[in-house]
């Protein structure tokens, strides 16, 4: 990691600045926890910024430095040269602390990306803080991971964990789900992964698009919770990935055949078969998934199901923001009353099912009370009614179909509720509560929102943003021998 030169340094010098920090350090912390013993004169002076501001001007002059660290990079001939305090460094980094143990000067070779950053690293060992762009995120968590400064590792983590949602010209989510795969990161892999799902459309159009691995797109390409406009705006991006990366033949195929193509109405296929050149190129491989989505859209479902497995992946919708497959509803000063819509949505993904619609009717209520919270009545006239508080009550909605029919047969309805809030002036999907198929409500709908704040994070503009999606799901119901 590191290759070392130099001498060893005096040890009077050496434990003389040492002895200097910890009694300027002990006489802060002293003043701060001292005993006040009941004195209501008594009072704490904090001169914690007098001290860090001295702390940088020791790093900034080199006062009193019993070791220099040369950091050389490929980007300069010429070392970045750092007059530093052992102490300091060996406080903060077990790593320096063993390179610093019999040498007073050290030499570390960084690449490019993380030498740029090497003094903002520096003043964080000296400091406890330091300021980082998007840009910077991944290889300040690489100088902080090397040296083992574990918490700005744990720092920079959650910065990429929260910032997810900033606008970059290049994008960032992507780079940060690759990097917190290489370093084992589960949380920070999860959060990008999520972040991607629900907000895919808005990375399909960007310049990151095109740097998705292969591991993570088969990733997202099995996932049902995907929000997006519709199959076939997936099937064109990946398209448009293929024709970019040009992988191998195998990668290709299982690609093509992770798409879900009964998802995507027969007019549509028949022009991808005319006019895609990919699909041209592999179509064996994918024809008999094209040949059973057209058995999906001429047959009735029910027949269909007869003879095919509709429980699986292809035969389940993604999150699809098209208006045949819900509606948005955007509530204002939503913590004033209940309030009721309607929308109507295709019955099905199958054609046979195209004309046939099903109106759903949607509650919401900002201060439902759950059973064991609503009022109790008393005899005694000391307390007629136990009281109760606006913000005992907790959100709630409830969606339900208008109308029962014999076409719902071998149908069930699966609920999707999208919110969207702003972050980073942008408004993209941060929840999504997924109802039971035999439920008409998610019970953790908004559990932990305060509607009632103006500046929630559930709110934009003071109204809440809802995007309500139905996934109709085929069920067999008779099978049939072949």
């Amino acid at each position: 990691m590191a290759r070392l030169t130099g001498t060893r340094p005096a040890a009077t010098r050496r434990w003389g600045c040492a002895a200097a920090f910890l009694l300027l350090l002990f006489t802060v912390q002293a003043a701060q926890k001292a005993d006040f013993s009941g004195d209501s004169t008594a009072a704490t002076i904090n001169h914690s910024l007098t001290l860090l501001q001295r702390l940088q001007e020791l790093l900034q002059n080199g006062n009193g430095s019993d070791s220099v660290l040369r950091v050389r990079s490929a980007a300069s001939d010429e070392p970045k040269v750092f007059h530093t305090h052992q102490l300091l460094l060996s406080l903060q980094s077990e790593v320096f602390e063993s390179l610093l143990r019999n040498q007073s000067v050290v030499t570390l070779y960084e690449p490019p990306e993380t030498a740029a950053l090497f003094e903002k690293f520096i003043r964080y060992l000296y400091c406890g803080g330091v300021s980082i762009l998007l840009h910077q995120a991944i290889p300040m968590h690489q100088l902080a991971s090397k040296y083992r400064v574990w918490g700005l590792q744990r720092g920079v983590a959650e910065y990429m964990r929260t910032h997810l949602a900033s606008e970059s010209s290049q994008g960032h989510v992507v780079g940060w789900y690759h990097y917190a795969v290489r370093v084992g990161d589960a949380a920070l892999q999860e959060s990008c992964l999520q972040f991607l799902a629900w907000n895919l459309s808005a990375v399909l159009g960007s310049a990151e698009w095109g740097s998705v691995s292969v591991e993570l797109l088969l990733l997202l390409l099995e996932r049902s919770d995907l929000v997006l406009h519709s199959e076939l705006e997936l099937y064109t991006a990946v398209e448009s990935w293929l024709s970019r990366r040009q992988p191998e033949a195998p990668v290709a195929e299982r690609v093509l055949r992770a798409i879900r193509y009964p998802m995507i109405a027969p007019s549509q296929l028949f022009r991808l078969q005319a006019q895609s050149a990919v699909l041209a190129r592999h179509r064996a491989a994918v024809q008999d998934l094209l040949f059973q989505a057209f058995q999906f859209h001429a047959a009735s479902p029910l027949h269909f199901a007869k003879y095919f497995d509709v429980n699986c992946s292809m035969f389940l919708p993604r999150n699809y923001l098209a208006p045949s497959w819900g509606s948005q509803w955007v509530i204002t000063n939503p913590a004033r009353d209940d309030r009721s819509t309607s929308f109507q949505t295709q019955l099905g993904p199958s054609s046979h099912d195209a004309g046939k619609r099903v109106t759903w009717n949607v509650l919401f209520s900002p201060r439902w009370l759950p059973v064991s919270l609503r009022p109790v009545y008393s005899d005694s006239v000391a307390g007629a009614i136990q009281p109760v508080r606006i913000e005992d009550g907790r959100p709630r909605l409830v969606i339900t179909p208008a109308m029962s029919s014999p076409d719902f047969a071998g149908v069930t309805f699966q609920k999707t509720v999208l919110v969207g809030v702003r972050q980073q002036g942008r408004v993209l999907v941060k929840h999504a509560y997924s109802f039971h198929q035999s439920s008409d409500e998610a019970a953790d709908f908004l559990l932990h929102a305060d509607l009632q704040k103006r500046t929630s994070e559930y709110l934009i503009d003071n109204s809440l943003h809802l995007h309500i999606i139905i996934k109709p799901v085929y069920h067999s119901l008779i099978k049939v021998k072949k």
